[in-house]
């Protein structure tokens, strides 16, 4: 995907003059290091101390262990999947060749390639995610507990022939800072990792092809840092890589300044990323882990090297840990909001590990678990190493004395009923920033699931890069639990990472008491001069879900709707006129539902349809397979009434779209 004039104009406007300024700066600091490249400061007598503390390998749980064993076998077998597609030549590996596509990246100057093109370069997600080097924590991680020397030689391998193929400033691995801060971080690890295999300082301290790796990775992530608008989950994974290698790595004479310049970005991105009840202002689940990841990690090294690190960032990571145990369901899964790349900031369990059971492991560990907290089920190898690095303290701060379910800043609520019942509510911000980078046009979605089965699910994301109607398609309005008004959508795209209009929501009614009827109700602006009002109702002793859509303020003629019910790819619906039913099994059970749909609509189901496409759910990344979305197709004629909160529990003869969801048994 290349991007035209018109995109750069829309980029721009949406940026600050400071943030200009400084993107003029990182044009002409690249133009001048095509041509200026400074060797890496000689070091003498570097030495590696922020090892493991004596005891901890000796922790990790035996099933966690065997899982990591598994993943690391297979690795050594030369086989990895990275977001669908199978790839069997990673005991040799291209670093430039993208699987997917069949296509390898061209040779040159990092800022001259162009790699948001997938025709001249490949899928770029996948040439990038092989390099972040997470694999070989594993690898490393597999050596640690079992001492089989074979793990240890192959990372040595792979890390000389990435050093040798990707020269500083040289090919793709040398364009974007995230994937520079979590390399940085992956090789902090895999020489933590190592540290017991003889040949471990050779391979880093000792070498001056890795120190002057390290080096480079470093003063780039100090000139070109993500600015303004871009300062998302991206600058905390480079704030992070930077601080890691200069607390473990701190051989070089800028280590001292890195280090402390690094630490003022982590705090003051970290605060700026997370909303202060704790979730993360992207309102994309996936980079709240992500972050909450890097953060930990960041703290580990601070520790480690007994770096002070201030009271608020450990009071930002207690805050989004808190936020991620009160927000998941009973399988401990947690929203599917905005986007999602299967990111991840330190990785060295295997394949069947929970990446959110591993995160509030690790959060009881660190901060300690509340009395309301979701029982963990599962062990992994991450917690148990990041704890014997962090120094534990009790918090300062009052922390929920119940599980929340609103939360006011973010906009996102959570209604919970017997049997498991749980659905999400979407009033939050379109997105976080100017260009809501990471934001999907869901305003006032649903997000509904039974026992951890997703019954009104959000689709997910699929893809970036590439792929412009699929990318258009997950990210629509079409494409979530919500009404669309004259086939629109909410807000308005200006590329496959920015909106120009963002729609504005506001929630007028959020009572999650669970006494009884638990209730929401949200309206945005994004259908202006119409503004879309939406009510949802659980009651539990009918374990009844009601979603009531009303188009108040119109003028003139009526306007085309469609509401839009995705179902999860679990379930099996047979509709029938406004009436579908839902039938799946969990756990060898047959459960079943109703979904009684507004009768002044037209309904259709769709499935797997591609042109346009429709009806399709992504588990993950690259990944996407069949399943059944309603549509009901209609006018609406429009209402007037009061605006307050007691009309927004139901305001008498105003026609709405009724939906109603009912669980059996």
């Amino acid at each position: 995907m290349t991007m035209s004039a018109g995109w750069y104009l829309r980029r721009l406007s949406r940026m600050g003059p400071r943030e200009v300024g400084g993107r003029v700066g990182d044009a002409v600091r690249r133009r001048r290091w095509r041509s200026v490249l400074p060797d890496c400061p000689r070091v003498t007598g570097a030495r590696f101390t922020a090892v493991l503390p004596a005891g901890t390998i000796a922790a990790v749980p035996p099933d966690a262990a065997k899982r990591l064993i598994a993943e690391a076998d297979r690795l050594m077998a030369g086989h990895v999947e990275y977001f669908g597609v199978d790839r069997d030549d990673l005991a040799d590996p291209d670093w430039w060749y993208d699987p997917k596509t069949g296509r390898r990246a061209p040779w040159g100057y990092a800022f001259g390639l162009p790699y948001r093109n997938e025709d001249a370069v490949g899928d770029i997600k996948q040439i990038w995610e092989l390099s972040r080097h997470q694999y070989l924590t594993v690898l490393a991680a597999a050596y640690a507990i079992t001492g089989d020397e074979r793990y240890a030689e192959r990372v040595a391998e792979h890390l000389r022939s990435w050093w040798a193929a990707n020269p500083p400033l040289r090919g793709v691995h040398w364009i974007s800072g995230i994937e520079l801060g979590i390399r940085l971080l992956s090789w902090v690890w895999i020489r933590r990792l190592l540290d017991g295999w003889p040949g471990v300082a050779a391979l880093f301290e000792d070498n001056p092809v890795a120190l002057n790796q390290i080096w480079h990775h470093q003063r780039w992530l100090a000139a070109f840092p993500s600015r303004g608008s871009s300062a998302n989950n991206h600058i905390i994974a480079e704030a992070a890589g930077q601080f890691a290698a200069a607390c473990a790595f701190g051989w070089f004479p800028s280590s001292a300044r890195w280090r402390a310049a690094a630490l003022r970005s982590l705090e003051r991105h970290l605060r700026g990323n997370t909303f202060p009840s704790g979730l993360n202002r992207e309102l994309a689940s996936e980079y709240h882990g992500l972050v909450l990841e890097l953060g930990l990690a960041a703290v580990a090294e601070a520790d480690a090297a007994g770096v002070p690190v201030p009271a608020s960032v450990r009071l930002v990571l207690l805050r989004m840990t808190d936020a991620l145990a009160a927000v998941v369901d009973s399988r401990l899964r947690p929203p599917r909001q905005g986007d999602a790349d299967d990111g991840h900031g330190l990785v060295v369990d295997g394949e069947g590990t929970d990446r959110w059971a591993s995160l509030l492991a690790t959060g009881d560990a660190v901060f300690g678990r509340l009395a309301w907290w979701p029982a963990v089920t599962g062990t992994d190898v991450r917690t148990p190493l990041l704890a014997s690095l962090i120094k534990r303290a009790e918090p300062s701060v009052t922390r929920p004395a119940r599980r929340p379910g609103h939360f006011a800043d973010a906009g996102l609520t959570i209604l919970r009923g017997p049997g498991e019942i749980w659905c999400r509510c979407d009033g939050g911000p379109h997105g976080f920033l100017s260009i809501a980078a990471h934001a999907h046009a869901d305003a006032l979605s649903v997000e509904v699931r039974h026992d951890g089965v997703d019954v009104l699910a959000d689709p997910g994301t699929y893809c970036y890069h590439g792929q412009p109607e699929w990318r258009q398609y997950f990210r629509s309005t079409l494409g979530h639990n919500t009404l669309q008004l004259d086939g629109g959508d909410q807000s308005v795209s200006g590329g496959p990472f920015l909106w120009t209009r963002h729609a504005r929501s506001r929630v007028l009614v959020a009572d999650t008491s669970g006494e009884g009827v638990a209730r929401w109700c949200a309206e945005h602006d994004g259908y202006q001069p119409s503004v879309h009002r939406r009510r949802v109702e659980l009651t539990a002793a009918s374990r009844e879900l009601k979603v009531v859509d009303e188009v108040r303020g119109q003028h003139g003629p009526r306007r085309a709707v469609r509401l839009a019910f995705h179902l999860g790819p679990a379930i099996a619906a047979d509709l029938v006129g406004n009436r579908a039913e839902l039938t799946w099994t969990r756990d060898g059970e047959d459960r079943s539902a109703v979904l009684d749909l507004p009768g002044q609509l037209s309904w259709r189901a769709h499935r797997g349809e591609s042109d346009p496409p429709l009806g399709w759910y992504s588990a993950g990344f690259g990944r996407k397979e069949p399943a059944t979305t309603l549509i009901g197709t209609g006018f609406a004629a429009g209402a007037e009434g009061a605006e307050d909160a007691q009309d927004a529990q139901g305001a008498e003869g105003v026609e709405g779209f009724t939906t109603v969801l009912r669980f059996r048994g």
